[in-house]
């Protein structure tokens, strides 16, 4: 691994987050938050020293091309600096402790969505709006987006698309790997802006509407209110985040091809219609059980399953009711969407339903085979063949994903909490939802979690936002051991 390609590239990144700190920077000085306007201050001037102690160690030349570890490396320590350089408004602000702001902004940038703060109205705008940017800049992916508006980074720029991008599979749409990035990132600002002006349209303010849109398509969830979405009591508006929500749990690979290519590659893709129909069939189950279980009527059960569906399997986790008070039925299918999340390529966390997919056809290949030995055939996605090792990496993200979600659990249970709980907060933390049920249920927050937990939460959403892999390669010592240039 070549240490001074990755320590320029993290400088460029450091740059790039001081500068993402400047909008709230100007919000808090024009508005005379005079605490939140120091805090981004020294923010700022935080990273621009982080980028020149960087650059000193390292920078490119103009040959450089980027390997699989260097694209490893700077997308996993490049999120991990990123998120240690977001706490600092929070925490130079007064906001938060140094524990807090540090969840706080593991979980904004991972797009969980779990806040610490138990009334997010008495915090400045200025704040307010970092988290949603914090959402928003995660949502996509921190390195993606960087990639798309900053210099090239080479052929092996692909490694880093690879390495940030959810999903079993990591198809390029255009031949230049800078061009797919800006692709992506297009269509991510459009859709915010459509998604921005829908709400003010719906009665939703300016500010309201710009962080709630991008929290929205980032599907992080983050609100500008106590009572997220529930605080508005408009039906309209629910309705109308449902579908953005929806929208932005389709693979946004498909959205660039489909802008290419029609409509019609949208309804082609076989991962996207199964993720229809899974939430239409948790949507008619849901508003069945509110219909007899808590005599909902039609119209307000519809639009409770509708909605809630919605954001707990595009692992948003915005909330319009206490969904924790629902029937056990409703619960179980609300927790069935949020562990299996959005489609790859999205924004959505959860286990992904190109690996449900995967695993099914592998499964039932599998019994085919036991009874026809000679038989040879190929598991398909979209009605394309898909490579062996692609079907065993969605199995192995699969066991890797319950292993953690167990030892996240075991790890609460030690720290005081109760089994159900634990379970409910692994799951949810791991899918990248936020809200679940019980001890951080709709209305409640991660300020119950003992500092233990907090901590290991901190470590799980990182894991779960770059899908393990990276994570633990960055963790094994022979990944280091390659090179001894710096």
């Amino acid at each position: 691994m070549n240490r001074r390609i990755v320590a320029g590239l993290l400088g460029y990144l450091t740059l790039f987050c001081g500068a993402a700190m400047v909008p709230p920077f100007i919000l808090a000085a024009t508005a005379e938050e005079f605490d939140g306007a120091a805090a981004f201050l020294l923010s700022i001037f935080l990273c621009v020293a982080a980028t020149f102690e960087l650059e000193r160690f390292g920078g490119l030349q103009g040959k450089d091309n980027v390997g699989i570890r260097e694209g490893i490396a700077v997308t996993g320590l490049g999120w991990l600096l990123i998120s240690i350089l977001g706490l600092v408004p929070y925490f130079a602000g007064g906001y938060l402790n140094l524990l807090d702001s540090l969840t706080e902004s593991f979980s904004g940038f991972s797009g969980t969505g779990a806040t610490v703060i138990e009334d997010v109205e008495i915090l400045p705008r200025s704040i307010l709006l970092w988290r949603s940017m914090s959402n928003w800049f995660g949502g996509l992916g921190i390195v993606v987006i960087f990639m798309a508006i900053m210099p090239q980074f080479g052929r092996g720029g692909m490694y880093i698309l690879k390495a940030e991008t959810t999903g079993p599979t990591k198809e390029r749409q255009m031949p230049r790997i800078r061009d797919n990035a800006k692709a992506l990132f297009t269509i991510y600002v459009t859709l915010t802006v459509i998604c921005a002006a829908s709400y003010f349209l719906c009665g939703l303010s300016p500010f309201a509407a710009i962080n709630h849109a991008m929290t929205t398509i980032a599907t992080g969830g983050f609100g500008v209110y106590n009572g997220t979405v529930g605080e508005y009591g408009n039906a309209y508006l629910e309705y109308c985040m449902a579908f953005f929500m929806v929208v932005s749990s389709g693979s946004f690979a498909m959205y660039v091809v489909a802008y290419r290519k029609g409509a019609g590659v949208i309804f082609r893709n076989a991962e996207f219609r199964t993720y229809l129909l899974i939430i239409t069939a948790a949507a008619c189950v849901i508003a069945g059980d509110l219909i007899i279980e808590m005599r909902f009527d039609a119209e307000t059960a519809i639009r409770a399953a509708i909605f809630h569906v919605a954001s707990l399997s595009s692992t948003t986790g915005f909330v319009a009711q206490d969904f924790d008070a629902y029937p056990p039925l409703s619960k179980a299918f609300l927790m069935m969407t949020m562990f299996l999340g959005g489609c790859a390529g999205s924004t959505a966390g959860g286990l992904k339903v190109a690996r449900i997919i995967l695993l099914f056809k592998f499964v039932a290949l599998i019994v085919r085979q036991k009874l026809h030995p000679n038989l040879i055939s190929q598991v398909t996605l979209s009605g394309r063949p898909v490579d062996e090792d692609v079907v065993f990496g969605a199995a192995k993200f699969f066991f890797a994903v319950v292993v953690l979600d167990v030892l996240f659990a075991a790890v609460m249970m030690f720290d005081g909490i109760g089994f159900v709980n634990a379970i409910s907060v692994s799951v949810s933390t791991m899918a990248s939802v936020g809200p679940g049920f019980g001890i951080e249920g709709a209305t409640s927050t991660y300020s119950l979690l003992p500092s233990l937990s907090k901590f290991c939460a901190c470590g799980f959403m990182f894991l779960s936002r770059l899908e393990i892999f990276t994570v633990l390669a960055l963790l094994s010592p022979s990944f280091w051991n390659t090179s001894k240039n710096w």
